[in-house]
């Protein structure tokens, strides 16, 4: 590439086609009509601003840049890079001064491979930038965009990238939610009250994700003996039934090895993928599975008619991701659920309570230790 700075009267004295197909590197005044930096002179342009440096209406120099064969400029590598970029639920809008913005096609689960997009954005003159990982996103909200540094690059440069994009990615997809039908087992006494709230939680949390739910199936006994054989026998029908990939259960803690649930999924061949989240709240929050059903603990009904790890964890699974012991332990970052971390839940969790007062730093006039 070449570059070169032309004053007013250059400009004016010169061959205007001697500027088709260079680049601003600095915005042009046109006395009243402004070419903005990155434009690519075509033979239009190059004669306005001829014109305008004739009558003294150009305001200063002109900085350009003339790409050589082998150099791309900054859209056409932006889109080629945005292109390597997005997967399955991602879509494009048109770059402006070379930041290309990528859209989610639908509602669903932003997921980033944080690791490569870090590779990638270590190539100089390359920049890729998201949400987070496994953000709750919406149909049209922008969930990542591509930057390309100078008016002109290298195409090399932009082959690198979108060499590593390919072969580490995609980098960006949004994975939609499923019409799943979801039941919910309950293994706590409940009032009428408590029941019929947490049905009118359920049932609205789970439309808001496209999802169905198929009802309460109580299982709670005062005899642990009799518990476990009703937790069996229930298991069992889902797991027949083979109708439900998702299953809540509710009344069962985190921190209870004796619970009657645990010993009924272990005798049908279940098991737990992992007892507790690195989240608050919602640390009590348990995984397990039983053949393709993945059921999600809750420690208590109330619990879910509040803003929880729950409301993470839910609408992943509801995408049909199948998590595992490393995936929930990547909610430790950014585990601290606080009133400022709501907009990775769904819009529906975003003013709902939370079952305990944020973590905060103490008082400056609490005493330490």
């Amino acid at each position: 590439m070449r570059t070169r700075r032309l004053t007013p009267h250059e400009v004016a004295t010169g061959d205007p086609s001697l500027l088709v197909g260079a680049v601003l590197i600095i915005s042009a005044d046109l006395g009243g009509r402004r070419l903005a930096k990155g434009t690519r002179l075509d033979a239009a342009s190059a004669h306005a601003l001829a014109s305008a440096a004739e009558l003294g209406q150009l305001s200063g120099d002109l900085r350009l840049i003339w790409p050589g064969p082998d150099d791309m400029h900054e859209d056409e590598a932006a889109g080629r890079l945005a292109l390597a970029v997005g997967g399955a639920g991602v879509d494009q809008r048109p770059p402006r001064q070379s930041l290309l913005p990528l859209v989610s096609k639908w509602d669903g689960v932003l997921h980033v491979r944080h690791a490569a997009l870090a590779a990638l954005n270590r190539i100089e003159s390359l920049e890729v930038f998201t949400l987070f990982n496994g953000q709750c996103v919406e149909e049209g909200d922008v969930v990542a965009a591509v930057k390309v540094v100078p008016h002109v690059v290298p195409a090399e440069t932009v082959r690198r990238g979108v060499r590593l994009a390919r072969e580490e990615g995609p980098l960006v997809e949004v994975r939609p939610y499923q019409p799943l039908q979801i039941a919910a087992i309950v293994c706590e006494p409940l009032s009428t009250a408590a029941r019929e709230r947490f049905e009118l939680v359920a049932d609205t949390k789970l439309l808001a994700l496209g999802a169905s739910f198929a009802g309460v199936i109580d299982v709670w006994d005062a005899d642990p003996a009799v518990a476990t054989e009703r937790i069996g026998l229930a298991l069992r029908a889902l797991a027949d039934e083979a109708r439900h990939q998702v299953v809540l259960v509710a009344g069962v803690s985190a921190s209870d090895p004796l619970a009657p649930f645990g010993e009924a999924l272990s005798i049908l061949g279940g098991h737990f993928v992992h007892r507790g989240l690195p989240v608050h709240p919602g640390s009590m929050l348990w995984l397990a599975e039983l053949g393709s059903i993945r059921f999600l603990g809750l420690p208590g009904c109330g619990m879910f008619s509040m803003a929880t790890a729950a409301d993470l964890v839910l609408p992943r699974l509801v995408t049909g991701e199948a998590l595992d012991a490393a995936s929930l332990a990547e909610l430790s970052h950014g585990g601290i659920l606080n009133r400022d971390m709501r907009f990775r839940m769904p819009r529906y969790a975003r003013e709902m309570e939370t079952p305990y007062q944020a973590i905060t730093a103490p008082e400056k006039d609490e005493p330490a230790g």
